[in-house]
């Protein structure tokens, strides 16, 4: 029985990867996160979308890198050395967000975790699967089968 509950407790808790976009705090599951990058300028592509800054060259594989801010209808990051790309999976997808620093992991019960209010008109709640308050700082989980469709690996 006490393996049941520990497996209900761990469960029950969640890990989050923690950033910084402008002034705006968001994070990421950390079990979709395969490493963080320094900022490495990307190769444009023709044709790409808005939010895709381009491709960089990731041990041997074309890795797209798409502009979190740009993608969240925010104004672009800068991409200088103090930005960051996080390489995220979901699924066979792998794509570097670019953000402009890393500030955390979080260990959360996910009872604190609470589903955005639905705004109809604001269509940037799409990309949003939760919300959190940490220390007294609201923290937006992103929703990254929202953030990466199909179509924008396939851009890259």
């Amino acid at each position: 029985m006490t393996q049941d509950t520990s497996k209900i407790t761990s469960a029950s808790e969640v890990e989050l990867l923690s950033f910084r976009l402008g002034e705006e705090e968001y994070s990421v599951d950390i079990m979709s996160v395969r490493e963080i990058r320094g900022w490495t300028r990307a190769t444009p592509l023709p044709h790409a979308p808005a939010y895709v800054r381009g491709v960089i060259n990731l041990r041997g594989t074309v890795l797209p890198v798409v502009d979190l801010s740009v993608r969240l209808g925010m104004a672009p990051v800068k991409g200088d050395a103090r930005n960051v790309i996080i390489v995220v999976q979901m699924g066979a997808q792998t794509a570097g967000l670019l953000v402009d620093a890393v500030s955390d992991i979080l260990n959360l019960p996910r009872s604190e975790l609470q589903p955005p209010p639905d705004l109809a008109a604001d269509s940037a709640h799409n990309y949003i699967s939760a919300l959190t308050i940490v220390e007294g700082r609201m923290i937006r989980v992103l929703d990254l089968a929202s953030v990466l469709p199909e179509d924008a690996v396939e851009a890259a």
